[in-house]
């Protein structure tokens, strides 16, 4: 289990990280013979993101139109022949609450995995992995979360986080030697970040490793916390301080370098399993380090490059975990489907009942949002696109939190029977719980979504300020970028449009998506222009600017995903079409109050203050400052 982190300059910490383009070293996915993927393309060209572009009022739909169909045949044919035996194991073999009770996976369950492949699902075939891509590898997790989420932590924290450094950025020895043993489920893997002083302070880490005076080794010392799979695994990266001297100037500065590490060097151990609120059959434990030898050969990435080797495999890894609450809430929902079908109150099936109506159909807006985000990143990926940093941030935030109000949904649904334990329902809300805390707490990715874009439309603004010095060389760029802000400002289209993208028979939603976009546009520039580096420290309008951010990616998302369907004449293309409509009419209508209450609502920065000042006196009181009304 990993929290969020980041450096103590919370704001400034995530522009800087905001800052790289993802340009891992090595593809995962090339496997199967004749079913290599395309290299990640070139870092240094513009950005192709839909959710960079939307910050500068953009109509960026190079990644997001049309809806990407990625696989090929053969791979199309291996997946379908994967995809039974999966689901088959989870519904035959697997017991979720035995695994709830026992408080880990039995052995026959870890037994089957291994003679699945599923430890490996990334690893090329050639080092014995199953090989597959991205999009593949969505859907296995897709199934996976619909039975048991303590094995999708165990699976996850595996090849998702835990040996995922070494496909990215492993050297071919390293490849060579580890990817085998882990693949074959011989040797589990754990990503050991956080400590009891770190956790979304990634910088503040104590672990130290010190290079040997003869140079062959490290020695390393230190502890982590909350470390999935930490009592089970038998290889580690693990990220921890190490003394680098500044080429230019001589300096010796501490930054984090990422080592692979093997239980077998010694000096590792591991605490007692962690008792958790929920995924209590994964394994979660203490590990600690202590003069631990590390081969120098075992650094991964380059020295002093630990955060960057720390960024790319989270972001690497976050198209799973939508995925996996994908399908968590298709599961959930055939359960409150079959109560409210069954279940009489009142002379009635509750399913005629508006309030449970309305309640199953958000639940599957809900899902059918999270879904089409979570293969619209995989095929991102799979094309070779680098820049998906906020797309996977959002597909995070928003999957985790469409999950937990799915299920707490059917609970109530299910009324006292939800309540109980036998449903199993209890059990996937106890589950869920953790996903909006770990791989990047919910809070710190709005942040950073919100960071990232400003930071990009920053540099825009500072562009044009260049062009206004030498206007007369600059006129087209400045007409150009002036007539969309003076458009925008006045209220008048500024001429975007998704027309020839979306499905004739969503138009009505796709201007609903370009208004929105041009009204969070508007403010975005408008705060940046205000608060300049400033808006670093304005987290009150940046979680608001986020949260529109995030409306915005989703309605394109389920445009894209829908207008497909119709073009094609998918079965259930009208139904598509309802789900895309709802959410664009309520997204839109979020974001147009949103972004006009920050523009010109008095009251917001009222209420800012009003947050800042009670979260004070709170603190001051060491809780509740009012007294209970009775006096006493």
């Amino acid at each position: 289990m990993q929290t969020a982190w980041m450096t103590p300059s919370v704001g400034r910490q995530l522009l800087r990280l905001g800052g790289r383009r993802s340009q891992p070293s090595a593809i995962f996915g090339q496997a199967r013979p004749g079913l290599a993927l395309r290299p990640y393309a070139s870092g240094t060209q513009e950005s192709k993101s839909f959710a960079v572009g939307m910050f500068k009022g953009q109509l960026t739909t190079d990644q997001v139109f049309p809806y990407p169909s990625v696989l090929n045949e053969e791979q199309t044919q291996f997946l379908k022949e994967l995809v039974g035996p999966v689901a088959r194991f989870f519904e035959e073999v697997n017991d979720p609450a035995k695994n709830d009770t026992l408080e880990q996976l039995e052995e026959t369950t870890l037994q089957g995995l291994k003679e699945l492949g599923a430890f490996g699902l990334q690893v090329p075939s050639e080092l014995g992995g199953v090989g597959l891509c991205n999009t593949q590898y969505a859907r296995l997790a897709e199934i996976v979360g619909m039975h048991d989420l303590g094995v999708s932590v165990t699976l996850g924290a595996h090849q998702s986080i835990g040996f995922k450094g070494i496909l990215l950025f492993g050297t071919k020895a390293q490849k060579e030697k580890y990817l085998p043993k882990v693949a074959s489920g011989e040797a589990l893997a754990a990503f050991c970040l956080t400590e009891p002083s770190s956790g979304s302070d990634a910088a503040s880490i104590r672990s130290s490793a010190v290079p040997s005076p003869c140079g062959k080794y490290y020695t390393l010392n230190g502890s982590k916390i909350w470390i999935s799979n930490g009592g089970l695994a038998d290889i580690f990266t693990v990220f921890a301080k190490t003394p680098v001297t500044d080429a230019a100037t001589g300096a010796v500065k501490e930054k984090i370098t990422a080592f692979v590490v093997e239980r077998s060097f010694g000096g590792v151990t591991h605490g007692p399993p962690e008792k958790k609120m929920g995924i209590k059959a994964s394994n979660t434990a203490e590990v600690h380090f202590d003069g631990v030898r590390v081969p120098l050969e075992n650094v991964l990435g380059e020295v002093g490059g630990g955060f960057k080797v720390a960024v790319h495999i989270l972001n690497n890894g976050r198209f799973g975990m939508a995925a996996t609450l994908a399908g968590t809430m298709k599961a959930i929902i055939a359960k409150a489907v079959d109560h409210a079908t069954n279940r009489t109150q009142f002379g009635d099936k509750i399913h005629n009942f508006g309030l449970i109506q309305e309640k199953l159909a958000r639940m599957a807006m809900l899902q059918y949002v999270t879904e089409s985000m979570a293969y619209m990143l995989s095929a991102n990926m799979d094309q070779g696109y680098t820049d998906f940093q906020v797309e996977a941030a959002i597909s995070k935030i928003f999957g985790s939190e469409a999950a937990w109000k799915v299920t707490d949904e059917c609970i109530q649904i299910m009324g006292g029977m939800g309540f109980m334990k036998e449903p199993g329902v209890e059990r996937v809300l106890r589950d869920i719980r953790i996903f909006r805390i770990f791989e990047g707490t919910n809070d710190i990715l709005r942040l950073f979504v919100a960071l990232q874009g400003c930071m990009d439309k920053g540099k825009e603004l500072s562009g044009l300020g260049n062009a206004l010095k030498n206007p007369l060389g600059n006129v087209g760029l400045l007409l150009g970028e002036a007539g969309k802000q003076l458009r925008r400002q006045i209220g008048l289209s500024s001429g975007l449009s998704l027309s020839g993208v979306v499905h004739p028979e969503l138009s009505r939603s796709g201007k609903l998506a370009v208004k929105a976009l041009e009204q969070f546009a508007t403010v975005v520039e408008v705060k940046l222009i205000k608060h300049k580096k400033g808006i670093v420290n304005e987290q009150f309008l940046l979680q608001r600017l986020a949260d529109g951010a995030i409306d915005l990616y989703t309605m394109v998302v389920v445009l894209s995903r829908a207008s497909r369907s119709l073009s094609e004449g998918h079965p259930a293309a009208q139904h598509e079409k309802m789900l895309c409509d709802s959410w664009c009419i309520e997204a839109a209508t979020r974001i147009q109050e949103t972004m006009a209450a920050l523009q010109s609502d008095p009251h917001q920065q009222e209420l800012f203050r009003n947050f800042k000042s009670i979260s004070k006196a709170l603190v001051e009181r060491g809780g509740m400052v009012t007294s209970n009304p009775l006096g006493f």
